[in-house]
């Protein structure tokens, strides 16, 4: 399986100009927790992503006002990213060494899609439920005990 086979695509994207408010109501309507950050939506390089724990973390819990804008809070890149013909192990090889539960796709330094953990595990699960477990493991544990797997 490629990245291409997981991938949501096209991919709901935020500019770091756009309030985190509007942000916040895509994740709720679309039910995803983060949004890759693009330059523009025609050109759709990738600048950052921003995740519902940004929003909690870094804007709310400093009393921010919901018009401030996504650059303000997001986490900035590089994002750890694949090729759309990276195979569903290269994925998993990124989100371990990277530690994230995201990665986003890009081709010719276009963002193409995201893969998130979850569509890991439904899709790979199944087949490699060990390999998909050690990816869980190692990005929920602390720095120190995952690089020691």
């Amino acid at each position: 399986m490629r990245a291409r086979d997981l991938m949501a695509s096209p991919p709901f994207v935020v500019t770091p100009d756009e309030p985190v408010s509007r942000a916040a109501a895509m994740m709720r309507d679309y039910g995803v927790g983060a949004l890759p950050v693009v330059d523009h939506r025609v050109t759709m390089h990738p600048v950052g992503i921003l995740t519902d724990r940004d929003i909690a973390v870094r804007c709310v819990s400093h009393g921010h006002e919901p018009w401030c804008p996504v650059g303000e809070h997001m986490t900035p890149g590089p994002l750890a990213s694949v090729s759309p013909s990276a195979d569903v192990h290269r994925v998993m090889e990124v989100m371990r060494h990277e530690r994230v539960r995201r990665v986003v796709v890009i081709d010719s330094s276009r963002l193409v899609g995201i893969i998130a953990l979850a569509d890991v595990a439904r899709h790979e699960g199944p087949r490699d439920p060990a390999a998909t477990e050690k990816v869980l493991y190692c990005i929920s544990e602390p720095e120190h005990e995952a690089a020691l797997v």
